[in-house]
């Protein structure tokens, strides 16, 4: 009988190790993890941020407002004054995202010198943030820049 006592100590370690390594594991890879895999809704933008050469500018989004639309496989974006008509702009066209590589063709501009031109991004989301970045590159137009753009999703 003395000798199951120290017995049944060790399988009762034993236990609680194997319930503690079943609880980490479970934490470990039952997380809910960063993906980029649904971006689809409607995104307000929040905050910019273009670096040209040596020159950093931020979006003033103070009297704006700048929305993108995002479904299955096209994407719509419009900025306008708030009160007002003026500085009204906007455009659209198809994607596609592999990963957190977000692709734009932008097929419907005002701006012939960057109409059906593909722009790649990096799109990270987290909950109702998304953040674009990537380099905006048309020699035509001349545009080479590096930009940061960070939404929040808009609730129906």
């Amino acid at each position: 009988m003395q000798l199951l006592k120290p017995l049944n100590a060790i399988i009762f370690k034993m236990q609680k190790t194997l319930l503690f390594l079943i609880i980490l594991f479970s934490l470990c890879f039952c997380t809910k993890k960063e993906t980029s895999e649904n971006i689809e809704g409607t995104w307000k933008m929040i905050a910019a941020k273009t670096i040209e050469g040596d020159s950093i500018k931020f979006k003033d989004l103070t009297n704006t407002t700048f929305i993108k639309i995002i479904n299955k496989n096209h994407f719509a974006f419009f900025n306008q004054e708030n009160n007002s008509n003026a500085n009204f702009y906007g455009g659209a066209g198809t994607y596609t995202l592999e990963g957190k590589q977000y692709t734009e063709t932008l097929n419907f501009t005002a701006v012939e010198a960057i109409k059906n031109h593909t722009f790649s991004f990096t799109v990270k989301r987290k909950g109702d943030t998304l953040i674009q970045s990537g380099i905006e590159r048309i020699e035509d137009a001349g545009i080479d820049r590096f930009i940061i753009e960070k939404y929040i999703k808009l609730k129906k």
